[in-house]
């Protein structure tokens, strides 16, 4: 931790480790999978649960990787954590939008910015990403989906941005997203939620909660049900009249 001003690659590598860190939150507060496969830990000097699952977390490390890298060359535009369900059809999508608001040329990406934030600062904005991430059920309530829940990670970058690792001999760490899944696979009827926003001085981050029209459909449906008399208490009624 350093009072200095941030350096471009600092920002990108500190941003980049936060986005995992919230990663494994999401997967724990949103109960994606069973809460015995999460351990407890400490970052930022607030609780965090990290899953311990060698699959999963090796698919996080791998897509934070290739965030990682599109971030370092200016390409990301978005980081969606798609919530699904059995059918693949989006639930909730947690979304980081990235803006980078300087460009700084390679040999000065190691050199503090001047107006920049400090480490300590940033490592503090951090903390309240996650407090507000942890009580995010008080929000936008539980999920009712039991076992038939799902995700994947979704990077969305630039218009004009190609991946980087497209013109080399190695094979692309991703797939082509469901156009579902992605920002621009939003309904109208979809609730956005604003969670928490950090301007560093070098790259914005925020982070909102995306509510699906389908998740709002079905859980006006289960309320609706919820309220809907029993059969036998109904013909009772009708039979006192």
């Amino acid at each position: 931790m350093s009072d200095e001003p941030l350096t471009f690659n600092q920002t990108v590598q500190a941003i980049t480790e936060f986005i995992e860190v919230a990663i494994h939150t999401i997967l724990y507060v949103r109960q994606i999978y069973p809460a015995d496969i999460f351990v407890r830990r400490k970052k930022y000097d607030t609780p965090v649960f990290q899953s311990r699952h060698p699959v999963l977390n090796e698919y996080i490390s791998g897509a934070v990787k290739a965030v990682g890298d599109e971030l370092a060359h200016g390409n990301v535009d978005k980081v969606v954590v798609v919530i699904k369900d059995k059918e693949q059809i989006a639930l909730e999508r947690f979304i980081f939008s990235v803006e980078t608001m300087i460009q700084v040329e390679g040999y000065n990406k190691d050199t503090s910015v001047d107006e920049a934030m400090a480490s300590t600062s940033l490592i503090q904005y951090f903390r309240s990403f996650l407090v507000k991430l942890n009580m995010i059920e008080a929000q936008i309530g539980q999920m009712y989906l039991g076992g038939d829940v799902s995700f994947a990670i979704v990077i969305e970058l630039k218009d004009d941005a190609a991946p980087t690792h497209s013109n080399t001999a190695d094979p692309p760490p991703w797939i082509p997203a469901v156009t579902q899944h992605t920002t621009s696979g939003t309904s109208d009827d979809a609730e956005l939620h604003m969670i928490r926003a950090v301007n560093t001085g070098i790259i914005n981050l925020s982070l909102a909660v995306q509510e699906s029209g389908e998740k709002l459909l079905r859980e006006e449906q289960r309320r609706k049900a919820k309220k809907k008399p029993p059969a036998e208490e109904s013909n009772k009624d009708s039979k006192l009249q």
